[in-house]
């Protein structure tokens, strides 16, 4: 990891720093709504949240029950610090956490670089567990 960086739990809701972050990544169905945004995460399992210093780098949210399954919905790194361990140390931050969970699942863009991404980490694309998934838009 080139960066020093620090994971800890994200408790605290910063909404300033937060839509900066999601909208460096250009996730603009969240920065939309930015009530949405803060209810998700006040009721999310678990946020955790790199900084380099106060400035922050990355963040993973994740729900669910924390003992059958837990759901990474969002993984983000601004734009400018990505490529270096930060999306893995926050990935492996979670998984640590959770390491009795028979299901830990995400959903994310079908790229060659998410795919490497995530394989890297030991996830398997559903359909190669024999499983296939859906989603209501």
């Amino acid at each position: 990891m080139d960066v020093k960086i620090t994971i800890k739990e994200y408790k605290e809701y910063k909404e300033d720093e937060i839509l900066r972050l999601y909208a460096a990544v250009g996730w603009t169905a969240y920065t939309d709504h930015p009530a949405s945004l803060r209810e998700g995460y006040e009721n999310s399992l678990l946020t955790l949240a790199a900084y380099e210093n106060e400035e922050l780098l990355g963040i993973i949210r994740v729900v669910g029950d924390g003992f059958t399954i837990v759901f990474i919905q969002d993984i983000l790194v601004n734009p400018e610090k990505q490529r270096q361990g930060i999306g893995t140390a926050l990935m492996k931050a979670v998984l640590t956490r959770y390491p009795a969970v028979r299901q830990i699942e995400l959903v994310t863009d079908h790229t060659p670089k998410t795919l490497a991404f995530y394989k890297s980490l030991g996830f398997k694309e559903l359909s190669e567990a024999g499983c296939c998934g859906f989603m209501k838009c």
